[in-house]
């Protein structure tokens, strides 16, 4: 039996939309759905934000990626796609870290992109991910250091979009290190229940998925 509720495990979860060839009608979809289960959120590409935001009115917060998926633009490009998104009326940015500039050891480099897309953002959630499936535990943890140096609300494992996605393992190393200096998103490849119930064990505060609305209301019906 589980320990969470349906609703419980729907209310951490960004309910996620992010294929290239997304329409709007599936946007639209998307949204209708965090309506009816009250999802944490509705998780989009920056080109739908203003039409998410007027279409929900206020009755699901939207988040949107920036510097998605590779994260290897310049930081001042990163920071004024996230102020537009907010400007859109984003509630949430999760937005990549530029991986280059960490195997090159540049930390300080990585930590100021961060903290520019963080003041483009405000008030506004700020989530970093950090692609976990490209780095090396060494690197991982260093960046449990830099994510909320950098000011950022959450570290965050994946894109989705790269070789793997959020494993057991990783938001381990996460809550270990990050030590409640930032929350925790574990994304890409979560593909069961029982898998998004052992991340929130583990210490995981959100979860990034397409599938959780269709996994768990199957199951109850």
């Amino acid at each position: 039996m589980s320990h969470y509720t349906k609703e419980e495990i729907l209310s951490k979860v960004d309910h996620t939309l992010l294929k290239p060839e997304a329409t709007w009608p599936q946007v639209q979809k998307l949204c209708d759905e965090a309506m009816q289960y009250h999802t944490a959120s509705i998780c989009i590409n920056t080109c739908y934000v203003r039409q998410a935001v007027e279409y929900l009115q206020g009755r699901v917060p939207v988040c949107c990626v920036v510097g998605f998926p590779l994260g290897a633009m310049d930081t001042k490009s990163k920071a004024f796609e996230a102020k537009t998104a907010v400007k859109n009326g984003a509630a949430e940015v999760d937005m990549v870290i530029n991986i280059g500039w960490l195997k090159n050891k540049q930390y300080d480099d990585v930590r100021a992109d961060i903290a520019a897309v963080k003041a483009a953002v405000g008030d506004k959630v700020l989530k970093v991910i950090i692609e976990t499936c490209l780095l090396t535990d060494e690197e991982k943890e260093i960046m449990c250091d830099i994510v909320p140096e950098a000011g950022a609300d959450f570290i965050k494992t994946s894109t989705g979009f790269s070789t793997g996605g959020a494993t057991f393992h990783d938001v381990e190393l996460f809550a270990r290190c990050v030590r409640g200096r930032c929350k925790i998103k574990a994304a890409g490849g979560i593909s069961t229940v029982e898998d998004m119930e052992t991340f929130l064990d583990l210490g995981a505060d959100r979860l990034g998925t397409s599938r959780a609305v269709r996994l768990l209301t199957a199951k109850s019906e």
